[in-house]
């Protein structure tokens, strides 16, 4: 009777923390957008492995890998910063359903050149650009969506970590699948599914009920706006230290995935199997970071976990470069999944709450610049230094660049902290 007992009180502690890890879920827009961004996002990672393996077997050129990824990621760079002043003017909803909609249309395009071996280098390139562009505008809208979809801003935090797991239980499951389709089927068969599963977010955004939001920037001198923003943003020592991390570990860190086919092929003699296993043991890695944080209900101690994370992070980049053996490798990874998902979803979940509300839009599009818009120039540069010096060596040096970067942010946590403290968010 008493092991009965105590069995009971554990399986209520576990629902509890379960509870705690999904809370934000109550909210029905939230578990709207959670439901369609899983199964759209899945299909994304698929079409995001079988371009890149699709290059690689055309061309056997890591450097055509980084220009894919430099014209993909580009423009996250230059219009991002202007899209924020949109995005705290217009219905973010309406915005949202207008992206997904142009990215399904460009799944479509892809899967139809491809199957019809009308495709080229050129095209890809052309069509990454396309997706580029309305991942500039997608993607900071989406950012600052989020608080709008969680009725109670204590949730925030818990919204943006499952919102980090989303797309990392996608990362697990997309690339396993491609790699299996790819050797199968081939790489358009990816392209076809990822076009059908935007229907997913597109019903889930449709069935949602959003309330009016009230736009305090008034419709006028753009540039006004945008300046205004720039100056908050980068005045801000607390928000402008987390930008600069995250431009650091986006420029010399984040670029290794760019390599992963190098690895797969040229250190590990495998094929799309090896390399979908690869992305999937950082998917995991990743989950698990987001889940670590997601059971966190105080956002007061994520300075340190900011640079400490991306010291962790730097490092298992390096172990990794010196790795042969597949099944130790996978272990590394995970360790670089957890730390970097640790390091952007804490330094996204800081941003939000520190942030005020009439300039969110604004200030998500800068972060959007520094992590999206600086991933290109780090992907261009991987693949020229794997051609150059070895796919290995490319990545000591980007494990070396996010150790110095976490350092130089942890002499400005002090400031950090004071400033969470500030917010009353413990």
């Amino acid at each position: 009777m008493q092991e009965a007992n105590l069995e009971n009180k554990n399986s209520r502690f576990k629902i509890t923390e379960l509870g705690i890890i999904f809370r934000s879920l109550r909210y029905k827009n939230f578990r709207l957008f959670f439901s369609g961004q899983i199964i759209s996002l899945i299909g994304t990672w698929m079409q995001t492995i079988a371009m890149s393996w699709l290059v690689y077997r055309m061309t056997n050129s890591p450097l055509i890998l980084g220009m894919i990824a430099f014209s993909s990621q580009i423009f996250a760079f230059f219009l991002s910063p202007f899209i924020g002043v949109f995005v705290d003017r217009y219905n973010r909803h309406r915005m949202l359903i207008i992206t997904q909609s142009l990215s399904m249309l460009q799944a479509f395009i892809l899967f139809f050149l491809a199957s019809k071996s009308l495709i080229s280098v050129w095209l890809i390139i052309a069509l990454s650009m396309f997706l580029g562009i309305i991942n500039a505008i997608d993607i900071p809208t989406r950012q600052s969506f989020i608080v709008e979809m969680v009725e109670n801003k204590k949730d925030l935090a818990n919204a943006i970590a499952l919102n980090s797991f989303i797309f990392n239980a996608a990362r697990l499951i997309g690339p396993s699948v491609a790699g299996m389709l790819i050797a199968i089927t081939g790489e358009s068969i990816c392209f076809l599914i990822n076009g059908l599963s935007y229907i997913a977010v597109i019903w889930a955004l449709t069935r949602m009920q959003v309330k009016l939001r009230k736009t305090p920037v008034q419709r006028g001198d753009i540039l006004k706006d945008f300046k205004e923003g720039f100056s908050y943003t980068f005045g801000f020592l607390p928000i402008k230290a987390i930008l600069f991390l995250t431009a650091v570990a986006s420029l010399t860190g984040m670029s290794y995935a760019v390599l992963m086919p190098v690895f797969a092929v040229d250190i590990f003699g495998g094929g799309p199997q090896i390399y979908g296993i690869l992305m999937a043991a950082i998917g995991i890695g990743a989950i698990a970071g987001t889940l670590y944080l997601a059971s966190h209900q105080s956002v007061l101690h994520l300075a340190n976990k900011i640079w400490i994370a991306s010291a962790i992070f730097g490092a298992s980049l390096i172990v990794f470069s010196f790795s042969h053996v597949i099944w130790f490798s996978l272990l590394v990874l995970l360790v670089a999944g957890f730390s970097m998902m640790v390091q952007l979803a804490s330094s996204n979940t800081v941003v939000q709450t520190i942030v005020d509300d009439n300039k969110r839009g604004r200030v998500m599009s800068f972060y959007t610049m520094c992590f999206m818009g600086v991933a290109p120039f780090g992907g261009l540069s991987s693949g020229y230094l794997a051609h150059t010096i070895g796919a290995p060596h490319t990545l000591i040096l980007g494990g070396l660049f996010s150790i110095a970067g976490a350092l130089l942010f942890a002499a400005k946590s002090k400031q950090l902290k004071e400033a969470l403290s500030k917010m009353h968010m413990a």
